[in-house]
């Protein structure tokens, strides 16, 4: 999919509110994808609806 988006207030996990996710895969309950972590790598999260924003597409997508 490759769409970004911004994870919201409603977040589960404080620690992601804030961040930008590259969306990999939708599903019926909301998003999987990543956010990278300079230095570090990707950190995979799934995000339930109404607990992220849609920002638009990314170019680069990390290889798997």
């Amino acid at each position: 999919m490759n769409a970004v988006v911004q994870l919201n207030e409603s977040t589960e996990n404080e620690s992601f509110i804030a961040c930008f996710m590259v969306v990999t895969e939708v599903k019926d309950w909301g998003v999987v994808g990543y956010v990278t972590i300079p230095g570090k790598g990707a950190a995979y999260y799934r995000a339930k609806a109404g607990t992220f924003d849609l920002i638009g597409e990314t170019n680069l997508v990390l290889q798997q």
